[in-house]
């Protein structure tokens, strides 16, 4: 028996959450994590960056912050090598385009408004959200 196996043994797996509880720790970690991306975005846009530009990095920060909270509080997945980072990176790269997209067409089409930033952001939040919790929850950190 190797180490890796012993371990396995001596520490029971804590049971699996339904599809209820991962939605449910899903939206607070997502809450959380906009709130990194909010905050960053407008920190950013506050020291004269572009929108756009601050847009993309508040979504990074943002996104960081899901992947770690939402690997072991959400999906309660076991390390895994370079596929599961690989699937993640991969899936992100995809809705950061969609996110920033989302966001920079919603500029465009909304009308003038002390709100306006906001609710394209929210908008795109919600877009990138819809995905992404559907593809880690089948994809990504589907259990093995």
């Amino acid at each position: 028996m190797t180490t890796s196996e012993a371990a396995e043994q001596a520490s029971p797996e804590a049971p699996k959450l339904g599809l209820a509880a991962q939605l449910t720790r899903f939206v607070l970690v997502g809450g959380f994590s906009a709130l990194v991306d909010y905050g960053t975005y407008q920190l950013i846009m506050a020291l004269g960056v572009w929108v756009h530009p601050a847009k993309a990095l508040g979504f990074v920060f943002g996104t960081t912050t899901a992947y770690f909270l939402n690997k072991k509080f959400t999906f309660q997945a076991a390390p895994a090598g370079a596929g599961r980072l690989g699937g993640f990176i991969l899936l992100y790269g995809v809705t950061f385009f969609v996110n920033v997209g989302v966001n920079a067409l919603a500029l465009a089409l909304l009308p003038g408004s002390a709100l306006k930033i906001t609710i394209a952001w929210v908008i795109a939040q919600a877009t990138a959200t819809a995905i992404n919790f559907v593809m880690l929850r089948l994809v990504v950190f589907k259990p093995q």
